[in-house]
């Protein structure tokens, strides 16, 4: 099981340093979809050959480790279709092709909310049903993408996680899109970037605070690497192109491993400090 956790932490990294690229956004959603796909196409034969030990083992892959290469082959293939239908001119019929898909995307949460407060609550009390394959029957889900599910390889509600997780990637995405049709790119970055927060301390100390947030507990949240830093860089001005290299850097110092969050400690220690001998 470790194996197919690395095979896809593998994944996020190629995808991330594609994103570093300068190709264009059809041709990165394109690339993206496949890589996706192959490493699905990966897990599919490894689960038949080999299944799972025990029913904790199957949850897992199903709720965490499939959902690496699902939500971005979701997310980039839903991209990567809007791209090619969106109209060439006209900046009426683009902003309202914007905001139809924007409705649908809404209306599908609004259809799945029971569903979404499960996830968003961090419940655990239906996995059983929903990340294994003895239920795959028993929940049925409406919709023209669910007629046919590899019982196999899916689970009632795995699929259904993944759209909620790349569709809410997809909605900032269009958002930032119907910003693009109204300011240049000048007044686009203005209003997406003016407000982020300095970043003085270095790209290593970036790396330092993200993978401490993600073994300190926001691992259990569902959210990755990548994700994490992606966040994080919406509020901070700092751009990374290898985090997973940045790691290893840490990993080889000779004094502290962990020198900006010691540095962190030891400045919050001594205001402490300094406050209580006033």
């Amino acid at each position: 099981m470790e194996h197919l956790l690395d095979l896809a932490l593998g994944l996020e990294k190629e995808l991330s340093e594609l994103k570093q690229s300068d190709l264009d956004i059809k041709e990165l959603a394109h690339l993206s979809t496949i890589k996706c796909q192959d490493l699905l196409r990966t897990f599919k034969k490894e689960i038949l050959e080999k299944g799972f030990s025990y029913q904790k083992q199957e949850i897992r892959f199903f709720k965490k480790i499939k959902q690496i290469p699902m939500v971005p082959l979701i997310y980039f293939s839903e991209i990567h279709s809007f791209e090619i239908q969106f109209p060439k001119a006209d900046r009426k019929a683009q902003q309202k092709f914007i905001k139809r898909k924007i409705q649908c995307l809404n209306q599908f949460f609004l259809r799945n909310l029971d569903f979404e407060r499960y996830v968003d609550a961090g419940y655990t009390h239906f996995d059983a049903a929903f990340y294994s394959r003895d239920h795959i029957n028993e929940y049925h889900l409406m919709g023209s993408d669910y007629y046919f599910q590899d019982p196999d390889f899916s689970t009632p509600r795995d699929m259904l996680l993944a759209k909620l997780r790349a569709y809410k990637l997809l909605l900032q995405y269009l958002d930032h899109r119907l910003v693009s049709l109204n300011h240049s790119d000048a007044q686009i970055n203005g209003l997406l970037f003016s407000d982020k927060l300095p970043w003085p301390f270095g790209d290593v100390a970036f790396a330092e605070m993200v993978y401490a947030l993600f073994h300190a507990g926001l691992k259990n949240e569902n959210l990755t690497i990548i994700q994490i830093y992606r966040k994080l860089q919406e509020v901070f001005d700092v751009e990374i192109k290898d985090i997973y290299k940045l790691f290893q850097e840490m990993k080889s110092r000779k004094k502290s491993r962990t020198a900006f969050l010691d540095k962190l400690m030891q400045a919050l220690l001594e205001e402490m400090e300094r406050m209580d001998a006033h």
